[in-house]
């Protein structure tokens, strides 16, 4: 079985995201887009409420799986014996990090290919963090996001949580 481990923090899950992994799907068996935990960054959506999200934008594709995990991508590769590590380029900056992090991660687990798609021109320039930064001051990103990502559903969630506490 060929699985790919689509590893991010998807903070949140943009339409880039999903169309990476939708033009995969005839690639592979399986993908497991994997939400990792980035010490660097700043959470804008908690766990629970990405891994809601994503599993709303693949509910009906029994291939994709969503997941979460703590340390080195290739230990999770290891553990969900996937063989790929499915990754998106915009630009060429992000070749530029993505084929440093393959190769150190080839070294580190050598069974494991690296497999990069680009994005679609119109995606390019979309971005989680561009994204974050609309929605902390009130903009709308529906366009930027999966239809059945609902973010907003979400913070309105927090903020009934946050009156009702």
């Amino acid at each position: 079985m060929k699985i790919a481990v689509f590893a991010g923090s998807f903070d949140p899950f943009t339409k880039g995201h999903e169309s990476v992994v939708v033009r995969a799907l005839p690639l592979f068996d399986k993908i497991i887009i994997a939400i990792g935990h980035n010490s660097t960054k700043m959470e804008f959506l908690n766990l629970e409420e990405r891994l809601e999200l994503i599993n709303n934008v693949f509910i009906n594709e029994p291939r994709v799986v969503v997941d979460s995990y703590q340390g080195l991508t290739v230990d999770y590769c290891k553990e969900v014996n996937a063989s790929f590590m499915l990754r998106g380029i915009r630009t060429a900056a992000d070749f530029e990090y993505e084929r440093g992090v393959a190769q150190m991660n080839k070294l580190m687990l050598p069974e494991v290919e690296s497999f990069f798609l680009l994005t679609t021109p119109e995606l390019t320039p979309v971005n989680s963090t561009i994204v974050r930064d609309i929605l902390r001051f009130g903009g709308d990103v529906s366009q930027f996001l999966p239809e059945s990502a609902n973010i907003y559903s979400i913070l309105e969630k927090r903020k009934d949580n946050k009156e009702n506490l």
